[in-house]
């Protein structure tokens, strides 16, 4: 049983060293790679991501990606760049800056769409391979190393 625990603690450390290595210098971990050619990173697709549900500042792409306002700057600034975003002023506040998508912005944005679900489709393929009482096992497993990090 021993023999066991190092083994699946040791199998538990490389799956996270893989997921760490996928994740270098990315929001998030997704399967498939953008086709669009653009070069864009993992941040700057998922900021045209979110820009396809609705118009959003600064603060609130920030907010919803947990980076910092800086970050979303420099992500917005290259996206401008490439003409994939549009900014304008609030017809309520002109104080407040709202970033849209342009129509060029619009296929990478569904294109990463595409990706999240995917992704989840995958998950959800592999879990339905466990019994529901498996299932659970593997819940309360992946909470606790959550609480633990």
């Amino acid at each position: 049983m021993e023999n066991n625990k190092q083994a699946l603690s040791q199998k538990i450390d490389l799956f996270f060293t893989k997921i760490m290595q996928l994740a270098e210098n990315k929001q998030e971990v997704l399967l498939g790679k953008c086709e669009s050619g653009a070069g864009l990173t993992n941040t700057q697709e998922h900021i045209l991501m979110l820009l396809l549900q609705d118009e959003l500042t600064n603060a609130e792409l920030a907010d919803m990606l947990n980076v910092s306002p800086a970050a979303v700057t420099k992500a917005l600034k290259k996206l401008q760049q490439l003409s994939l975003v549009c900014s304008e002023k609030s017809a309520s506040d002109a104080r407040i800056v709202l970033w849209h998508l342009s129509e060029e912005g619009r296929p990478i944005a569904k294109e990463h769409g595409h990706h999240h679900q995917a992704t989840l489709a995958t998950y959800s393929e592999v879990v339905s391979e466990f019994s529901d009482k498996e299932q659970e096992t593997i819940m309360s497993f992946l909470e606790k190393m959550e609480r633990k990090f």
